[in-house]
């Protein structure tokens, strides 16, 4: 019997928690799973032999230690600050480990030691980073073995709403850490778009977008990610003049959003005075010029400061909010990162019975024998639920075919590894497609050069 320890039994977990145990009595496992609190699995297992549930404090390390011991392979779905004290357990125990998470340089500095005791650590295996990379070299292969030269590539995701369930202006709700969210393109995006480097700065980020197209799901705004240079090498992609990941948004979102950026409430770098008894509109106020008259608004001073129409589309948005309103934010020494989290999650939460949607793709740009081919490679999931959500699939069913691979000796390769290698994305993407998640592509071939970028 091989033993699983599953660290994470999240918002991202539930269908990875259903994999694991719809393939445990074939594949002879026994799960373990381990969280702050797991009591919501407790009637889920409580009849099956084969699978557990206990309480787990990843700071505690003789418990960390005792359980990684048990273990043939750890998966990690804690949040990513966590992962490195979990990857550095493994070494020590020398078990395998898979996480959905970026590679960071803490764990390239693993990548030796894991290779000399033949551990994998394999990362980047969920959604984006995961069934983006995968899909991607899937492409990537195909067009290489027949000859052709890729001239640009450029991919999008995002975690959305469901057309059923987007009854809100923002036509956004919350599917994955909302922190995330709130934090989510700060620093400097960097990319390379006909072969100039191309920088944007997080005070510009959400004004520089492209605007990309799904069939049957309309049109999308897309926003550089911080490093979409990295890649190139892995991809073997290094002489390419277009490269660019990005985040995708519904139309009107990124306007929005960029009045958060440009007042600094996503900035989680210091402490606000006096949140315990803030309010909306005085958390807003705080970040706003003094009124220009005794009879300015709130909104005619925000639509003054900023430039946007005063009833316009972006302030209807955060009207919609409760921006403007006297609700207690109800926070103690909290960041304004933090306190517009609060605001949010009260707004943008999945209400009982609402579905997500995951869309993500991919646009190629190709030259083959004399011909320009343009290929767009398109990805929609849709969620069952506010529980079994699209993003609960996409994060944690590669994740888990990964596992059923790595235990069953498929995987060969060791050190710090992600899933661009045939081995890996091959079978993950065969067995996605009896879960509904496959890519669409559409082609087509131009005769003259194309603009590219």
């Amino acid at each position: 019997m091989k033993r699983i320890l599953l660290l994470g039994a999240g918002r991202s977990a539930s269908s990875l928690i259903q994999y694991l145990l719809d393939n445990a009595p074939a594949e002879s496992w026994h799960v373990t799973i381990g969280d702050i609190a797991v009591d919501h699995l407790q009637a889920k297992l409580a009849a099956l032999d084969y699978a557990d549930a206990i309480v787990f404090d990843v700071h505690n390390a003789a418990q960390r230690a005792a359980e990684v011991r048990q273990a043939d392979l750890v998966i990690s779905l804690l949040p990513a600050i966590f992962h490195i004290e979990v990857a550095r357990e493994c070494l020590q125990q020398e078990k395998h480990l898979i996480t959905a998470s970026y590679v960071t340089p803490a764990f390239l500095e693993l990548h030796e030691e894991a290779k000399q005791k033949n551990l994998t650590i394999l990362m980047e295996s969920g959604l984006d980073p995961g069934i983006d990379h995968m899909s991607a070299m899937a492409v990537i292969e195909r067009v290489q073995t027949m000859g052709g030269k890729i001239t640009s590539f450029k991919s999008y995701t995002g975690g959305l709403v469901a057309p059923e369930s987007d009854n809100n202006p923002w036509n956004y709700k919350f599917s994955w850490n909302p922190r995330n969210v709130v934090l989510a393109g700060q620093g400097t995006a960097r990319y390379i778009q006909n072969g100039e480097y191309k920088y944007i700065p997080y005070h510009q980020l959400f004004r520089r977008t492209d605007k990309l197209f799904v069939e049957g799901y309309g049109h999308f705004d897309g926003y550089a990610n911080r490093d979409s240079l990295s890649y190139r090498e892995p991809y073997g992609l290094q002489d390419i003049p277009t490269m660019l990941r990005g985040t995708l948004r519904r139309e009107g979102y990124c306007t929005a959003w960029d009045v958060f950026v440009q007042l600094g409430l996503t900035d989680d770098s210091y402490t606000l005075e006096g949140t315990e008894s803030m309010t909306c509109r005085s958390f807003l106020e705080t970040f706003l010029p003094p009124a220009a008259s005794a009879t300015e608004s709130l909104q005619q001073r925000l639509s003054r400061y900023l430039a946007i129409p005063a009833e316009g589309e972006v302030m209807q948005k955060l009207e919609w909010l409760g921006l403007f309103e006297e609700t207690p934010v109800g926070l103690k020494a909290a960041t304004p990162a933090q306190v517009l989290e609060k605001i949010l999650v009260g707004k943008w939460r999945l209400e009982p019975g609402d579905k997500d949607m995951i869309v993500m793709q991919h646009l190629f740009q190709y030259e083959l024998e004399g011909e320009q081919h343009e290929l767009t490679s398109s990805l929609v999931v849709l969620g069952d639920d506010e529980v079994h959500t699209a993003m609960a699939k996409t994060v944690g069913l590669p994740v888990g075919i990964l596992a059923k691979l790595l235990l069953q000796g498929r995987i060969r390769k060791s050190g710090v590894i992600i899933p661009i290698h045939p081995e890996l994305y091959e079978p993950v993407l065969e067995e996605l497609k009896a879960y509904g998640i496959d890519f669409v592509e559409q082609e087509q071939v131009r005769s003259t050069a194309p603009e590219r970028g």
